[in-house]
């Protein structure tokens, strides 16, 4: 992040140095976010990854009854609903908020079933991620994973179609959301389609071979039915 802000700052032919700009600062503002003081000051509580992983479980999860969305953090807030990259988009901005940089990660799938998207920290040297889902075993990640591969694998034998076919297939760059104006993911009333297609389109990386392909195994019975469990049921009162 110091090498980071540090080539950010340009002189004005003067010898005065300028300041990082806004995308670019380590601590983001609620100014630089373009959200209220109330709004801002929820996000600056949460002031490390468990913590934020905490809230966005305590989320209801958005069913979509009323069709696709890609909601921003505002909407997620105001809406008290999140899905994988909404609940994603939560976690990049509160860590932003607090000193790391908003990351985000693409999981791509088999067309069977549907892709995830998570957000990413680091400490001391080893990757972690706080993830949004309904289930149980695509959750949070204690930052122990050397690499974003192996990060990724440790999402892959419960990664599956309700017939219990194991469905990840690669995972992509990781994207730093402060390359994307914060109108864009933080404060849209309108759905984030333009964020969300930014991470499809980002180059991924396979995690298995076809010839490992042909050899995975379906999860067995007992792992399909705990599968099932399901932290929000649809239609159930939140």
């Amino acid at each position: 992040m110091g090498a980071r802000n540090k080539k950010a700052k340009k002189s004005n032919g003067s010898g005065r140095v300028l300041a990082a700009a806004p995308r670019l600062r380590r601590f983001a503002r609620a100014a630089d976010l373009h959200l209220t003081p109330r709004e801002f000051a929820l996000l600056r509580r949460l002031k490390n990854p468990a913590g934020i992983q905490a809230f966005i479980n305590a989320i209801p999860i958005n069913h979509e009854i009323g069709g696709e969305t890609v909601l921003s953090v505002r909407e997620v807030l105001r809406q008290r609903r999140a899905h994988c990259i909404e609940g994603a988009m939560v976690a990049a901005a509160a860590l932003w908020v607090n000193g790391d940089p908003p990351l985000v990660l693409h999981l791509d799938c088999d067309l069977s079933d549907y892709p995830h998207v998570i957000a990413v920290f680091r400490r001391h040297g080893a990757w972690g991620a706080i993830s949004k889902t309904n289930g149980a075993p695509l959750r949070y990640r204690d930052p122990i994973y050397r690499t974003l591969r192996e990060l990724a694998l440790s999402y892959f034998h419960e990664y599956s179609n309700k017939r219990g076919h194991k469905t990840l297939r690669s995972y992509s760059h990781v994207f730093d959301l402060r390359r994307i104006d914060p109108s864009e993911w933080v404060t849209s009333a309108k759905s984030c389609w333009k964020t969300h297609d930014r991470l499809t389109e980002l180059r991924h990386y396979p995690l298995i071979t076809r010839q490992q392909e042909r050899m995975l195994t379906k999860r067995d019975k007992f792992e399909r039915k705990a599968s099932k469990i399901v932290e929000y049921p649809r239609g159930a009162a939140t």
